[in-house]
């Protein structure tokens, strides 16, 4: 069922090359803390540690560092991104949702992606983890950058009401990452945020989509604003009815 309530979505874009982990934790903190009061908040993929496979094991530590200024910097917000965790079964890149000051959920990145050699590095999480969950109400699912290729994917998310893309997509595929977040917006008539790395070699875009298709892109911002309105989503699923509820 569709909530009622607005609330403020943002997402963020920064430049992680060249920084420490803990510079990048500050620099997200610095963000975060920007936000309105009961945002949701999207950040980039592994922004804190990016792909660091020289220090592959320093960067899988460091979620356990960060996990708790993470938990606090969420309270009274909810707060999206990815990290490298390690787990008996392997290093994955975890999709985590903080959400007033708690672990709220976690998925591990199911498609990985063989050109960044992610293969070589992460074990890849299940597809049957991506599906929507429950944030006070409103209908949330994730995609993890090269996730957002995969329509049937798209399928296992209908129903959602907001759909999160943390990335580090690729300078030169940057049309692809425009076109298909509009499109997952407009085929499941719902908001999509995508948030993506300003580095040297990946779009430095944020972008927040209504369901209706119309894109907000944060130019040279860093932190981008744009209201969640529950009714949009109602209203494009009752006027062009697909089936989505």
């Amino acid at each position: 069922m569709t909530t009622s309530k607005t609330r403020p979505l943002c997402s963020l874009t920064f430049g992680t090359q060249g920084r420490t982990y803990d510079e990048n934790l500050a620099v997200l903190l610095s963000l975060i803390a920007e936000t309105p009061e009961n945002a949701i908040v999207l950040a980039p993929e592994v922004c804190l540690t990016n792909f660091d496979y020289d220090s592959f094991d320093a960067a899988a530590d460091f979620a356990a560092i960060a996990g708790p200024e993470l938990e606090k910097a969420s309270r009274g917000r909810t707060l999206i991104l990815t990290m490298i965790v390690r787990k008996e079964e392997g290093v994955f890149n975890v999709a985590r949702v903080y959400h007033d000051g708690a672990l709220l959920h976690e998925q591990a990145k199911a498609k990985l992606f063989s050109i960044g050699e992610e293969e070589q590095w992460f074990t890849a999480g299940g597809t049957e983890a991506i599906v929507p969950f429950d944030v006070e109400g409103i209908r949330i699912g994730i995609l993890v950058c090269f996730e957002l290729r995969f329509t049937a994917l798209w399928e296992q998310l209908r129903g959602a009401e907001i759909i999160c893309i943390p990335a580090q997509w690729g300078r030169l595929r940057a049309a692809h990452y425009d076109i298909l977040g509009q499109a997952l917006a407009v085929a499941n008539e719902c908001y999509v945020l995508q948030s993506d790395t300003a580095n040297s070699d990946t779009t430095g875009q944020s972008g927040i989509i209504t369901p209706f298709g119309e894109c907000v892109r944060n130019g040279a911002d860093a932190l981008l604003v744009q209201p969640f309105e529950p009714g949009e989503v109602k209203k494009m699923r009752r006027y062009l009815d697909t089936g989505i509820r």
